[in-house]
């Protein structure tokens, strides 16, 4: 795939105004796509934390695979709090409530021996498309934030006021740069980079590739691919969904829309395309 950077404007300004506003939190939610928990962590946002406790939110986890676990442990095993939820079931609700419950119990103890009590604040943020409003409509129990299943719904910050805490939700940010190129192109792939900035042709065919590297049954069972290149399985995607134009040629447009969409969606079964040998070295 050729160079993926994405950086817009209002990501710089919502870096500047999360700077801004973590004081005011006693936590943080971090959400990530389970699909890609390494590709999914912005180092850059990290650093704003300081020493805020943090919870990591593996969502999504309905489309992952069982190495999304081992991202959880990983995760404790450095001393964080760590879920895999499906933020649109809403039993997913007391696992991660739960688990904010566990990330401010000192400061609620230490209130508690001061003889008062007070509203805890979460902020909630992520890559762009990890479900950090959807997470937030789980925890409060109803709508309470706007969704969408692309990059960029929520442009500015808003807090959302429920019964015993506050959510600051916040505009999904990538790093300004992209060292890992392969990590990069996950995000793509689950659509967590505009797909406006990100050549279709070249996104799908280096998904079958990374695919037909890891998970060569789902293809098999999904659009009968049994070998070949990259184009090969996707011209064979097209002849078995039927994208031909006259004369014969494939559509290759509509069988790239048509796997990046069955990919998005988990029709080509449960995945998990990073590996914890990609999340060697980060510090979560």
């Amino acid at each position: 795939m050729k160079l993926l950077q994405w950086f817009p404007g209002h990501m710089a300004k919502a870096m500047r105004m999360m700077e801004e506003n973590v004081a005011l939190c006693d936590g943080i939610i971090y959400v990530l796509d389970a699909r890609c928990p390494a590709a999914s962590f912005n180092p850059r946002l990290k650093k704003l934390f300081g020493a805020k406790p943090v919870l990591y939110v593996l969502n999504k986890g309905d489309l992952a695979d069982v190495k999304a676990d081992l991202f959880v442990k990983f995760i404790r095993e450095q001393g964080k709090e760590a879920v895999r939820i499906n933020a649109a079931d809403s039993r997913s609700r007391r696992h991660i409530t739960g688990a904010m419950d566990k990330l401010v119990a000192e400061k609620r103890r230490r209130d508690g021996q001061k003889g008062y009590t007070r509203t805890f604040r979460f902020m909630v943020c992520g890559v762009p498309n990890t479900g950090k409003s959807t997470v937030i409509n789980l925890i409060s129990g109803a709508a309470r934030t706007q969704t969408g299943n692309k990059a960029g719904v929520t442009r500015g910050k808003q807090w959302i006021r429920l019964e015993g805490c506050e959510l600051l939700d916040t505009p999904g940010t990538t790093p300004p740069s992209f060292a890992d190129q392969k990590l990069a192109a996950r995000l793509a792939f689950v659509g967590s980079l505009n797909d406006d900035v990100v050549p279709m042709d070249d996104l799908a065919l280096a998904l079958l590739e990374e695919l037909w590297a890891k998970y060569p049954r789902n293809l098999t069972e999904r659009y009968g691919i049994e070998d070949g290149t990259p184009l090969e399985m996707l011209e064979k995607l097209c002849a078995r969904r039927g994208f031909v134009l006259r004369g014969g040629e494939y559509d290759y447009e509509r069988g790239e829309r048509a796997l990046i969409d069955d990919f998005r969606k988990g029709r080509i079964g449960t995945v998990t395309l990073d590996e914890i040998s990609d999340a060697q070295g980060l510090e979560y």
